[in-house]
């Protein structure tokens, strides 16, 4: 009686643990209502709206060096629409983001034909706007 009772434990954490493994490689959420209104800042040619929500690493990009330097990678929202995070290296540490890896995030929209570029995923050192950030494996990069 005693060795099922442990095979079924045994048999509930090996799925268990089979579930964080193949979380890790997850697709990205629908990105709740954040998505939404990222979607239809594209369709609207908006810019300059603070939004949030997650995405896939697509593509990881070299770091952008002219001026202040930031790290840019390609998110995937759900759907086809994908957008550039541009994040700014002089205040937020690096994000040790990997491509296939679902990131959240915070920052301040601009439209492009693109899909967009979302920026401010970093604290506003003069505090005159939200603070932005990226979420990565539970870590909060801001």
């Amino acid at each position: 009686m005693r060795r099922r009772g442990t095979a079924r434990l045994l048999g509930l954490l090996a799925v268990l643990a089979l579930g964080l493994v193949l979380q890790r490689g997850r697709s990205p959420s629908d990105g709740g209502a954040g998505h939404a209104e990222l979607a239809e800042a594209y369709r609207e040619r908006s810019s300059g709206i603070v939004v949030e929500s997650e995405g896939l690493v697509e593509r990881i990009l070299a770091d952008d060096r002219e001026g202040t330097p930031h790290q840019r990678f390609i998110l995937r929202l759900s759907g086809d629409h994908t957008v550039l995070v541009s994040h700014n290296l002089d205040l937020a540490s690096r994000v040790p983001v990997s491509e296939g890896e679902v990131v959240r995030f915070r920052g301040q929209y601009e439209w492009n034909e693109q899909g967009g570029v979302v920026h401010w995923t970093h604290h506003d050192p003069n505090g005159r706007r939200p603070g932005g950030w990226i979420r990565h494996e539970g870590v909060l990069y801001r």
